[in-house]
Order: C-alpha cells, then sequence, then structure tokens
C-alpha cells in the first residue's frame, strides 16, 4: 500500500491509475494529432484537403466494415465502430492500441506451441472420469464437455478440495505447504507487494532454496507496477529464486500492452495447488484497509487435479521467458509426477485457464452455463459488473424460468469510475428479475459462481470486459456437494452483510443512465 496526500490506495487500483494515465496521456495525444491534422487541412492543404478527406473516410469505413464482420459480440463491436465514425483518427489509434486484443501473430504461435506440448500431458482418466460424470449429472458434464473441448483442460477426480472464505486463512495455509515442499514451488501472480505478507512467504522460500528445492516466481509487471521494480528480481534471483516478469511495460512500443496476467496460482511439488481472487498483498488479508474490510476468497486443491495448475503455470513461465534467463523447460513431465494419493472427496474439479490468444470465451461461457444449466438458484460475486448483452440475456433469462439469480458486487469501490459503470448495467438486470447486493462492509475482490447446491466455480475471473476478454485468467469448475455446500453458505454470509438495491434499480431515477454513465460505457474495455 501507498500513501498519496494522506490518503491510502490498493495495490491493483494505483497500478490500473498508472495505466489509466498513461491511456489518457495517449489519448490526449491522438486528440492532439486529429487537431492538428485538421488544421493542417484547413490551411495547407486546401487544394486538396477534399481528396484526403475521402481518403480517410473510405480507410474509416473499410476499417468500420471489418470490426463489424468480426466474431464478436456486438457488446465489443459497437462501442468501437462509434468511437470511430465520430472521432476517426483518435477512434483508429485507440482501438489499434487496445482493441486489437491478442498480441502478436508471434505472441499467439508461441501460446500454441506450448499449449500443443503441455495439454496432452493431461490425458489422464479423462475419459472415463467424463463418462461417470454423465452418468451423474448430465447437465453438469455438459459445461465439462466444453471446458475439455475448448480450453484443453480435463475433468478430475481423485482431488480433495478446501474452501477459505477469508484470504488470510488461505495465506497461513499456504505458508504451511509451502514449509513442506520437497522438489518445487511455483507461484505466478498478478501483483506482488514486498511488504509484510510477502516478507512472511520470502523466508520460507529462501528456506527452502537453501534446502534444494527449485522456486520459481512469475509476476505481471503490470500489475504490480509502483510497488516493486526490477530490483525485486534482482532481489529473488540473489536468494536463488527464479523471477521472471510477464509483459513488461514498455510505453508505445509494447503491441501486447492490453493483455495482462491476472492469474494467482501456487503449485508445491505438483502435489498441492492454491488458486483464487488474492494477490500477494497486505490489503488482501487486511493488513491494511484502505476500502473498509476487504473479502477475498480462495481453493485449495491436493490430488490429481493439481496437475492443470501446474500446466498452467509451466505455460505462463515458459512463453513469458525473457532475454537474461530465455531457456526454455527441457522436460516438463518431471514436473507432473504420479504418485499415490487417496482423496476423502468424491466430487469432480475442472481447473482450466482463460487466454486471450485463442480467441475463446472460456470465462465468460462457463458463467454464462451456469446461469444456463440452474434449475434453482444461481449466485454470482465480482468486483467489478460490466457485462456483454450475451451475459446480460443469460442471466435475465435465467430469472425469468424462475431460477434465484443474484450478483453481489462492492459496497465500497476501489474505482469509481469502474463503480459507475458497474451501477449502470443494474436496471437492465433487475427489470427481469435478477437480484443485486452491493457488500457493505468494504471492497468485495472475489470471483464465484455457485448453482443449486451442486455446481460452483472460484479462480481470478471478473464478470467485466477485461477479464473476460483481454486478461489471462484461471477458474476452477466444481462439482461437489460438500464444496457447492461451503461456498452456498459463504454466499448467505455475503447477503446479510450486503444492502440490496434491486428495488433501488428497478424504478425511479436510478433505473435509468446518467449521461456520465452511458460516455463511460463506450471506454468500458479501457478501464
Amino acid at each position: 500500500m501507498s500513501k498519496n496526500n494522506g490518503k491510502s490506495t490498493t495495490l491493483e487500483s494505483e497500478a490500473k491509475t498508472k495505466n489509466g494515465v498513461k491511456r489518457m496521456v495517449f489519448s490526449l495525444v491522438a486528440i492532439g494529432v486529429e487537431v492538428v491534422f485538421i488544421f493542417f487541412l484547413l490551411t495547407k492543404l486546401q487544394n486538396h484537403a477534399a481528396w484526403i478527406e475521402i481518403v480517410l473516410h473510405l480507410l474509416v469505413l473499410l476499417l468500420v466494415l471489418g470490426i463489424y464482420a468480426m466474431d464478436m459480440t456486438s457488446s465489443m463491436k459497437m462501442p468501437w465502430i462509434i468511437l470511430i465514425l465520430t472521432v476517426p483518427v483518435l477512434g483508429t489509434v485507440l482501438y489499434l492500441l487496445v482493441g486489437l486484443n491478442g498480441g502478436t501473430h508471434k505472441m499467439r504461435k508461441r501460446y500454441e506451441d506450448l499449449d500443443r506440448r503441455l495439454l496432452p500431458l493431461l490425458s489422464g482418466k479423462d475419459g472415463e472420469t467424463s463418462r461417470l460424470l454423465g452418468e451423474t449429472d448430465p447437465a453438469a458434464a455438459g459445461i465439462s464437455f466444453y471446458l475439455r473441448t475448448n480450453s484443453g483442460y480435463p475433468v478430475w477426480q481423485n482431488t480433495d478440495v478446501v474452501y477459505y472464505d477469508d484470504a488470510a486463512k488461505g495465506l497461513e495455509a499456504q505458508l504451511a505447504d509451502l514449509d513442506k515442499a520437497e522438489k518445487f514451488i511455483f507461484m505466478e501472480y498478478h501483483a506482488i507487494e514486498d511488504k509484510t505478507s510477502w516478507k512472511r512467504i520470502e523466508d520460507v522460500l529462501v528456506r527452502k532454496v537453501a534446502q534444494g528445492v527449485e522456486v520459481r516466481v512469475f509476476y505481471d509487471d503490470m500489475g504490480s507496477i509502483g510497488f516493486i521494480t526490477t530490483d525485486f528480481v534482482k532481489k529473488l534471483e540473489g536468494l536463488g529464486i527464479a523471477c521472471r516478469v510477464f509483459n513488461p511495460f514498455l510505453p508505445f512500443l509494447n503491441l501486447f500492452l492490453n493483455n495482462r496476467d491476472h492469474r494467482k496460482i501456487t503449485v508445491v511439488d505438483g502435489k498441492v495447488g492454491y488458486t483464487g481472487g488474492y494477490n500477494l498483498a497486505d490489503e488482501y488479508f487486511n493488513l491494511t484497509h484502505p476500502y473498509g474490510q476487504w473479502k477475498d476468497t480462495g481453493i485449495r486443491l491436493e490430488g490429481d487435479a493439481v496437475q492443470s495448475l501446474t500446466v498452467t503455470f509451466l505455460e505462463m513461465w515458459n512463453a513469458g521467458r525473457n532475454k537474461i534467463d530465455g531457456r526454455e523447460d527441457a522436460d516438463f513431465g518431471k514436473y507432473l509426477p504420479h504418485y499415490e494419493y487417496r482423496a476423502v472427496q468424491n466430487g469432480f474439479i475442472q481447473p482450466y485457464a482463460d487466454s486471450p490468444m485463442d480467441d475463446k470465451r472460456v470465462g465468460e461461457d462457463v458463467y454464462i452455463s451456469m446461469a444456463e444449466k440452474a434449475e434453482r438458484y444461481c449466485y454470482f460475486v465480482t468486483p467489478y459488473l460490466i457485462v456483454t448483452d450475451e451475459m446480460t440475456h443469460a442471466l435475465t433469462l435465467a430469472a425469468k424460468r424462475g431460477v434465484d439469480v443474484r450478483i453481489v458486487t462492492p459496497g465500497i469501490p476501489d474505482k469509481k469510475m469502474v463503480y459507475s459503470v458497474t451501477r449502470s448495467f443494474y436496471p437492465a438486470l433487475v427489470k427481469h428479475g435478477v437480484r443485486i447486493y452491493e457488500w457493505t462492509p468494504g471492497f468485495c475482490h472475489c470471483k464465484m459462481s455457485v448453482a443449486d447446491d451442486k455446481m460452483a466455480t472460484c479462480g481470478t475471473i471478473n464478470l467485466d470486459y477485461r477479464s473476460l476478454y483481454h486478461h489471462f485468467e484461471n477458474g476452477c469448475w466444481m462439482y461437489d456437494s460438500a464444496i457447492a455446500a461451503s461456498i452456498r453458505d459463504d454466499f448467505y454470509t455475503l447477503f446479510d452483510e450486503s444492502c440490496e438495491v434491486t428495488e433501488k434499480y428497478r424504478e425511479g431515477k436510478n433505473s435509468f443512465m446518467k449521461i456520465s454513465q452511458l460516455f463511460l460505457r463506450l471506454f468500458a474495455e479501457l478501464l
């Protein structure tokens, strides 16, 4: 956490504020270019202005037609089309910087090559497990089949899952498991703050390195910008900890800028794994309170399904290799050990990864499927609610079918503009029966869903454009009565601690969007 004029700010909010400032500067430059261009047309090229204007409009028209023909939701296409037609130069520049999602051809090929080698290592007993799930619940098996065929990650059994309703509980369990490591430790996080919580982790990692354990740390540069510098990498390397940075920030030079690593993964010896919503910063564990109480959650896996988390880490580690240490793992198999473990639970679990490199909206499709398959209830919690028409339709259609659909968002925002956009989506949802709650104790950062006491998800994927369309994410889909019940019970606690705002946005002035909200929704992808 840092101080600014006496006020505390969060790790992610400062990072994204810096990111937002950069984009704002870039936007201002683009506006300046357009003003200069128009001035140039009016003063220096009067004799050719008509022809230049015709050429410009033809190029803009071709770009707009190209966007319109793209295989993407209209919620993503229309804002760009409106912006480009309204301010051609600014709109085109922003689209080239932000709208062209998925990085370069070279980056896409790198991920495809890695996935082609890594994902087949997860075959296991996938066919038998899928068949058993199909016999148990065909509706759930449909979601599992989608994940297998579109993300490449199989469904597993023989895995125990523990749910943590508080990130601090997850951290304590994580520290205990890290201390038991014998072969390797992998840690991948969107944001790391080199303060109290990380110091506790670092002490364990240093001790394990001294015992001969291989330790790797991987973090996103934008997520941690302003909080740790390249000196952090040098420090860890000096301690014997291998460290790599995802997509180092290079203003105006990095076409991959818009795609960040938002994943949160810890793997110990390929036997135990952790994931969830929390980063490795003090505010996530309520050591600091910039926005009231911080609510975050996570899960611990032990058993066969940990292999999927390991593969997810290895994908990013090897895709993000740096110039100093450009080596790629020669033997992935040694990090996927087979060992005897007899799980206590009998459920199914399917860890999966979502990537902007493959043009598949896995995270969004899983959430949509949860709503579509629900029969009695379906609950969601997200720090940001900026959804597509398709997601809105799925949620409202479920409510129209009589399903109890509820969404929990924060009561105290970390970013006021995003919060305003989040609230702008309430009226269209509550109008058709979706219930909205705002968690009053503070900022609710967890990302989960649960349906019918049977299916649940927990991971890093927010219900917003950035998570669903631009970031590298990961999650776990679970079909397990015990885990689903634990997550459901935590939702009941959230409801009790929240203020339901459904009626407030169903009618009256709150049911209409303000002009500022309409404008901000055009730029939702930038927030």
